[in-house]
């Protein structure tokens, strides 16, 4: 039986709610606002999950919206009907905006309903193969020995990979200096030519210079090892405990969406991420499927926007 029609079969059993409410949606195609260029990790995840959906029966619509750190396109969905066939794939910034902005168009907890927790995505401490470390604690030694003498790069003030570093810095008590830059590609560049000693990167731009000896990995971000690269050790396994610096994506829907429809949408999502097939296709990309009901999402969000918050205060970063 191939993976479409085992979705189906399925989707009864795993949704809740009014049979009635369940049988009529959707009845239309569905919109999936991608906040990001086309071509990047995102766009990528964002049209894969896209495709989990198709089994309800409509097609799925991929619109891209990229711009203010995915604001624009979550916006699109903020003020769109709250009925489900309006959707927003959603990453780290999403916990993270509220911190950095003073004025945001919609309220995060308020004006959006959270789906499901759909992906976490490893991300690696690489540093310039003109550092001579060879571990990570060879590089914090190496920090405090030359304090300000190491810059670490990110996509800009404020972005994950940001205060991933500023995390770093707190967490192994040294200083570092931050280089922000218009986007990851460009900081990595920089990396690569040995401009900036360090920065945070997700697992699938990094390999490939890593495989090429451009970049050397010091370690991963995840409390756990990441299943796309079980060899890597993670920085709370090298001495930092508790750090952690995945980035993650999710879904959302308009806040008032009725129940039975977030819970089927979130169900066959979950459905999806858990099919072995699919499972070992995001892995190969670096991403690890999660899936879950929107209310783990929701619990989810809230330790991720203060885990956020108080790295956005540690960074003396003032919102705009």
């Amino acid at each position: 039986m191939n993976l479409t029609r085992r979705m189906i079969l399925t989707l009864p059993m795993l949704a809740t709610g009014p049979l009635g409410a369940q049988e009529s949606f959707p009845a239309r195609p569905i919109t999936l606002v991608i906040p990001s260029v086309a071509g990047g990790i995102l766009d990528t995840i964002g049209r894969i999950v896209g495709r989990s959906l198709e089994p309800l029966g409509q097609a799925v619509v991929c619109q891209n919206v990229p711009g203010a750190g995915s604001i624009l396109g979550t916006d699109v969905v903020a003020k769109a009907p709250a009925d489900g066939y309006t959707l927003a794939v959603v990453a780290t910034s999403h916990a993270i905006n509220p911190s950095v902005y003073a004025k945001m168009p919609y309220d995060t907890a308020r004006d959006l309903a959270p789906v499901t927790h759909t992906v976490n995505l490893t991300n690696l401490l690489v540093i310039s193969p003109a550092v001579q470390v060879n571990n990570l604690q060879e590089l914090i030694a190496l920090a405090k020995r030359r304090p300000g003498g190491l810059t670490f790069g990110s996509a800009g003030i404020g972005q994950s990979n940001h205060l991933s570093g500023e995390m770093l810095r707190t967490a192994a008590g040294i200083d570092i200096v931050h280089v922000p830059y218009k986007g990851s590609a460009s900081a990595m560049n920089d990396v690569l030519a040995g401009h900036i000693s360090m920065m945070f990167v997700d697992l699938l731009s990094a390999m490939p210079h890593v495989k090429t000896g451009k970049l050397r990995v010091m370690a991963a971000t995840g409390l756990q090892r990441s299943a796309s690269a079980p060899e890597i050790p993670t920085l709370h396994e090298s001495g930092l405990t508790g750090f952690n610096g995945n980035s993650w994506l999710g879904l959302v829907s308009r806040a008032g969406t009725p129940k039975p429809v977030i819970d089927k949408l979130s169900a066959a999502v979950t459905l999806a991420l858990r099919d072995s097939a699919m499972r070992q296709r995001l892995i190969a990309q670096g991403v690890e499927p999660v899936g879950g009901t929107a209310e783990e999402f929701t619990s989810f969000l809230e330790v991720e926007s203060k885990r956020y918050a108080a790295a956005v205060a540690a960074a003396g970063i003032k919102r705009e």
